[in-house]
């Protein structure tokens, strides 16, 4: 899917056969424009109404319009607003996102609103906002399904309808790799984490990656700085995954290759690793045993690991 920003002619007019396109995917949607009002008659909208339209959103110097293309056909349309006109609101804003409904339900409306964040994520924007009338749920659920939470309600500037607002921390992606060391008896050695967002879980070895780094070599250096083991190599790959928290004040989402090796049972060695764990919000260390796991009363990372052990060893 290509995201690109509205090209307006010379004379700052929308190019005919675009504004053509524009027009079918805005009255595409009978059901929304009906809701929306934006429209005197939903069911005939014009093209000199959508150029209209656009041309005031336009004339917000923060605002713009940005095209969604996917195999060269026009799906969707975003609008974005930089900054509210609220001056105590620090967030960018979507105000507004169409797709064909031709084409809804594959999944066009979740890539934009990706590409979006992207974008906002890339300006150095930490979250960003928009609302949605009180009186489309389907809308609601559309935007609570991509972790956007509700922060208040109230009418929108332009019409006073019933609005929720809604919020979303962008989150800085991370590419990680971690090890999980097995004993001869099959307990796999974990450390107790303390994260300011997710609170207190166990994790295994590993961390995030470094530019350049291929995942088995970064868990490979992990493992080596945590634990003092350098004896040791990355086995096969045991599961990816991906999850939220808070590293070093910043909100990132995590992606992780998590790989597999036998070890003897033994405890971290090293003249440096206290200070290493402090660094890295490291409270203690143990070996957990799979029934352990399975009963663990405190969160284990990744979330079954337990069943992917007995899965790689035959046991399930």
């Amino acid at each position: 899917m290509l995201l690109t920003p509205l090209a307006l002619t010379p004379d700052h007019d929308i190019p005919g056969p675009l504004l053509t396109e524009l027009t079918a995917l805005y009255a595409s949607d009978h059901a929304f424009q009906a809701l929306s009002g934006d429209f005197p008659e939903p069911g005939d909208i014009r093209p000199e109404q959508v150029a209209a339209a656009l041309a005031e959103e336009l004339a917000h110097p923060d605002a713009e319009v940005l095209l969604a293309r996917s195999a060269g056909r026009l799906v969707g349309v975003v609008i974005t607003l930089a900054r509210h006109p609220d001056p105590a609101d620090p967030d960018p804003w979507i105000g507004l996102l169409i797709v064909d409904a031709a084409v809804q339900g594959q999944g066009h409306g979740r890539r934009i609103a990706e590409r979006v964040e992207a974008r906002f994520r890339q300006a150095g924007r930490t979250a960003v906002r928009l609302a949605v009338l009180d009186a489309n749920p389907k809308g609601l659920a559309f935007w609570t399904a991509l972790g956007y939470e509700v922060i208040a309600h109230r009418p929108d500037l332009q019409h006073g309808r019933p609005c929720t607002v809604l919020r979303k921390r962008l989150r800085t992606p991370r590419a990680a790799a971690r090890i999980a060391v097995v004993d001869p008896e099959g307990a796999v050695f974990l450390f107790r984490y303390d994260n300011v967002e997710v609170g207190v879980h166990w994790a295994l070895p590993g961390g995030g990656l470094e530019p350049g780094e291929s995942p088995q070599e970064g868990a490979l250096r992990e493992l080596r700085e945590e634990t003092g083991w350098t004896d040791l190599a990355p086995g096969p790959l045991l599961c990816t995954w991906e999850h939220d928290f808070t590293h070093s004040g910043v909100p990132v989402h995590q992606h992780e290759h998590v790989y597999v090796t036998e070890g003897p049972r033994r405890e971290p060695t090293g003249p440096h690793l206290a200070a290493a764990h402090a660094t890295d919000g490291i409270l203690t260390w143990r070996w957990w045993t799979r029934e352990e796991l399975r009963n663990a009363p405190e969160p284990v990372w990744p979330p079954d690991l337990a069943r992917l052990l007995d899965r790689r060893d035959g046991t399930t």
